[in-house]
């Protein structure tokens, strides 16, 4: 329940200051109606365009949960998914003058524009099922509104009038770097609401798409709003284009990421069509192995190579001769895993994953203390679902103290105690099991219905 406060506080703020900015807007009127309905096309436009998530489950993923990131963009990483719509945003929050004349809109009608604009962008995607928008919504109002509150009360009163040149443009270009600062702490807490992932990796994720994205955000919100306020609204259709051709280029970066993912499932359910491991494995031990990543903090390129290693991490079963009995390679004397893993390996190199992902697939059988930390996972989590795979009620609890035995030489013992709280976090809805074994046994005894299910 705790760590569902922060995103009903989020939301309700979102949805309060939306709902007032539109009762004052109402009973105000519109100011400059033109340049509202032009600000507004451009942020609807840019939510229109924006790389939409997948409708249905990802064939990357156990029972259909994604595995990465939340914010619709089709586990791309990729933070700012409408970058025309949030430079349209700020730049009108930032919105001054119009053509040489003050402005005299307020902080109401610019949150109320950009919120009626973004969810008038954001309907075919609604329509369609594609992905949350609901959680992207509360990001562009909450940041649009921080932008507003901060510059158009001070500006009406005069406190920017000894600001000119190089200097305005800056404090522009610092207020909008603040709120690009504080979207990563709202997204961040967003996300860690609704996954339960931990905070800070979140927020270390978010904050390493600043220099990227988020300063082409920033750099053409602050250059818009200081063209309209020289030429007129002439300027938005002409600053607009680069970041619209980048937003083109990342739906297509998107789409193939997709595309790329979906090849990656596709090798990795060849034993099981071949018939050297059960039905799902791949996906169980990938959707598992993300989980106990992101406890452990790994960052999102870390991440996307435990998730393709975990994919492919049994292809090397493909060259023997005689399948291992239900593809279970966790028993096996050492040097025979090494020798799957050592042909796993190879095959990945050939299917173009990247050398990364065929050094975690041909080390997950290394002793761990010479393992990097994506295959100490692979080889913990693997071994579990191994052991757990026929086993009884008893069967979580059972195989993870196997795990622990085994953590003087086999398996990572900072590993195993992550797998543990994800175990006890998934099997006790979502909360830390007590410290006692009593508590541990009722949460992990639950993840027959949970992890550990058979697809």
């Amino acid at each position: 329940m705790t760590s569902r406060l922060p995103l009903l506080a989020l939301r309700s703020a979102a949805a309060l200051f939306a709902a007032g900015s539109l009762l004052v807007t109402l009973a105000d009127g519109l100011d400059a109606r033109p340049t509202a309905l032009a600000f507004g096309v451009l942020v609807a436009v840019g939510e229109l365009i924006r790389p939409g998530a997948r409708i249905g489950p990802d064939p990357t993923t156990s029972h259909g949960t994604t595995l990465h990131g939340t914010q619709g963009t089709t586990g791309s990483g990729l933070r700012e998914a409408a970058p025309l719509g949030a430079a349209g945003a700020l730049s009108y929050a930032l919105l001054g003058e119009h053509a040489g004349q003050p402005t005299h809109h307020g902080v109401a009608q610019v949150v109320c524009v950009v919120a009626a604009a973004a969810l008038l962008g954001s309907v075919p995607r609604l329509a369609r099922g594609q992905g949350p928008v609901l959680d992207h919504l509360v990001r562009r109002i909450l940041a649009v509104g921080f932008t507003t509150v901060c510059f158009q009360p001070l500006y009406h009163r005069g406190f920017f009038d000894d600001w000119s040149g190089p200097a305005y443009a800056l404090l522009l270009l610092a207020l909008l770097v603040l709120t690009v600062l504080c979207d990563a702490v709202v997204a961040a807490a967003l996300a860690h609401s609704a996954t339960g992932w931990p905070f800070g990796p979140l927020l270390r994720d978010e904050l390493r798409a600043v220099p990227g994205i988020g300063s082409a955000v920033c750099a053409t919100g602050a250059v818009m709003a200081l063209a309209v306020a020289v030429v007129g609204l002439w300027a938005l259709p002409v600053f607009s284009v680069p970041l619209l051709l980048t937003q083109l280029s990342l739906r297509r970066y998107a789409a193939v990421r997709a595309t790329y993912r979906q090849t990656i499932a596709s090798l990795a359910r060849a034993t099981e069509i071949a018939g050297y491991t059960p039905a799902g494995h791949a996906r169980r031990v990938a959707a598992l192995g993300q989980a106990v990543g992101r406890d452990l903090g790994l960052p999102e390129a870390e991440l996307t190579v435990l998730e393709y290693a975990a994919l492919m991490h049994d292809i090397g079963q493909l060259s023997l001769v005689d399948p291992v009995p239900a593809g279970a390679t966790a028993d096996l004397p050492a040097a025979e895993q090494r020798r799957i893993a050592l042909l796993g390996g190879a095959v990945v190199r050939r299917t173009g994953a990247g050398p990364q992902v065929a050094a975690v697939v041909e080390r997950q059988a290394d002793p761990y203390p010479e393992q990097p930390v994506a295959a100490r996972i692979v080889r913990v989590v693997n071994a579990y679902e191994e052991k757990v795979r026929d086993a009884g009620p008893g069967g979580p609890l059972t195989a993870l103290e196997e795990l622990r035995l085994g953590t003087g030489g086999a398996y990572a013992p900072e590993v195993v105690e992550a797998l543990a709280r994800v175990l006890g976090n998934r099997g006790g809805g979502g909360q830390r099991p007590g410290p006692g074994a009593g508590g541990r046994r009722a949460g992990l005894s639950d993840l027959g219905r949970g992890w550990v299910t058979h697809g």
